[in-house]
């Protein structure tokens, strides 16, 4: 089987909600990632055979085709067509997975895989919310209500589950969050990041411009006292906004060609595709399938956890990869090297690509060989993506 190897990766910034990137339009935001891929890696635009672009909240500014109109916004020419597809957290994922079997069947030769979503200005939730019966404008339908009796399938309530199911309490979960802050702020201060964020400028509170560079969800004076501090989000639970992702935004983008276009076009990979998989389980615990789906990753690839020398696994919940160390027998020291989505944030359908990103630089910063990316998803579905660095 041919390969499918990723030329570059890279992403914004994460901003807060309302915060330095709320005035971008989620579009634009989109093409930034799109130039800069064609502008780090020196291709000409024309050769790109299709950008397949993640997104969740696909209505109002992210609607009617947010991949093809961040084409249409970016420097790329009418001719390069687009996707967008929505696996929920796992979309830009997903992304990378569909571009590497287009590049992998011998099909076509160049395509990015992106993603975005601007939680500020399409917010969580914004094309619909389950119910417990169907009712007009919800998914639930009767077919659903009939095999999920009285469920309202909710990701904060999965995150609880996972909590008690695997034996972590509050303080558990919230020194997890401390740890991810900690991470990101060493990452940051040491500039591990500078390889991976495209510059994106925005307008300064004087009115003046200025770039958008460091992760803004980072609270450098995290402690575990003020994590602590926060409210849990039902009464008993342990589970709060302190020691769960970050509402955030964002876009990424990552770059796969053939081995035919790495010598056309004298491209130098950073990483190949080495395996792809996804796996679906429970819809109402909803975020344990990365569990599950690593094991079978593993199981395809014909490697042991202990053969990967860095783990991207999001951190949707603090429970979530805290299960999964568990589960998997994991060492610590490898996961989320520079922190997770806890404190840079998680921008639902751009976190696939983003994670991606990172994950590839730091395997390269670091000499290292194997990278496994995983995330929980929607609906209880998970995709699991190893990559081989080519330092």
């Amino acid at each position: 089987m041919a390969e499918a190897y990723i030329v570059d990766a890279v992403r914004t910034a994460g901003g807060r909600r309302k915060g330095r990137l709320s005035g971008v339009h989620p579009v634009d935001l989109g093409a930034k990632v799109l130039d800069a891929l064609v502008s780090r890696s020196g291709i000409d635009p024309t050769v790109i055979e299709d950008v397949v672009m993640g997104c969740v909240g696909q209505v109002g500014e992210q609607g009617l085709h947010v991949g093809r109109n961040a084409v249409l916004a970016s420097s790329l020419p009418e001719c390069v067509p687009a996707v967008s597809i929505d696996r929920q957290c796992g979309s830009s994922q997903q992304s990378i997975h569909f571009a590497a079997q287009a590049v992998m069947s011998g099909m076509q030769d160049v395509v990015i895989a992106a993603g975005v979503e601007s939680m500020t200005r399409v917010p969580m939730g914004s094309s619909g919310g389950w119910k417990k019966q169907p009712e007009p404008g919800s998914p639930t339908s009767p077919g659903i209500a009939a095999n999920y009796p009285g469920i309202v399938f909710s990701q904060f309530t999965g995150a609880e589950m996972m909590a008690k199911k695997h034996g972590f309490s509050r303080d558990d979960l919230d020194q997890f969050a401390l740890e991810s802050h900690q991470k990101a702020i060493a990452a940051t201060q040491a500039g591990a990041f500078k390889d991976e964020i495209v510059v994106v400028d925005i307008m300064g509170p004087d009115g003046a411009p200025e770039p958008h560079t460091q992760d803004e969800g980072i609270r450098f004076d995290a402690t575990l006292e003020g994590i602590g501090s926060v409210q849990t989000l039902v009464e008993g639970g342990c589970i709060t906004a302190a020691n769960a992702s970050q509402i955030c935004d964002g876009a990424s983008g990552v770059m796969i060609v053939s081995e035919a276009a790495l010598k056309q076009y004298g491209l130098t990979p950073l990483a190949r595709i080495h395996t792809a998989t996804v796996s679906a389980g429970d819809p109402v615990i909803m975020l344990e399938e990365p569990l599950p789906g690593t094991e079978k990753a593993l199981k395809r690839a014909g490697l042991s956890i202990d053969d990967i020398d860095l783990y991207e696994v999001n951190e949707a919940f603090a429970s979530v990869p805290m299960a999964w160390l568990k589960a998997t027998g994991a060492d610590p020291a490898k996961l989320n090297v520079n922190g997770g989505a806890i404190a840079l944030g998680h921008p639902l359908g751009a976190s696939g690509t983003k994670l991606m990103a990172t994950l590839v630089h730091a395997l390269k910063a670091r000499g290292k060989r194997y990278g496994l990316q995983t995330m929980c998803e929607g609906g209880g579905v998970a995709n699991v993506t190893i990559v081989e660095a080519l330092n």
